[in-house]
Order: structure tokens, then sequence, then C-alpha cells
């Protein structure tokens, strides 16, 4: 897997750190991040198709 390194703000990552841990819903920051980059996609992807810029998979 490859690994990146990004710039947060600190009151995003404070905001991130609330949903980790053993009382969050995910287990590190990475499982966030990489739920949240999936979530976006998928959501970007949702409007693309109802815009009609999706290329047919064939």
């Amino acid at each position: 897997m490859t690994k990146i390194s990004v710039e947060v703000p600190d009151e995003l990552l404070a905001d991130l750190d609330d949903h980790v841990g053993e009382n969050g819903k995910f287990v590190n920051r990475s499982d966030a991040v990489r739920a949240s980059i999936r979530k976006t996609l998928d959501l970007l992807d949702d409007i693309d198709a109802r815009h009609g810029r999706l290329e047919s998979e064939e």
C-alpha cells in the first residue's frame, strides 16, 4: 500500500480524532481518511452519472 503525506489544519485533525479510537467509529486516522476518500469518490461518481459524464464500462 502506498503511503502519502498531507497537510491538515489543526481544527480538522481535532475533529477527525473525535471519531478515531476506542470510542470512535474508526480504528485509526488512516482508516478514517481512507473511508472519507472512498465516500467522496462515490459521491462524485454519483454526480457524474447524473450528468452523463461517466464513461461506459465495457
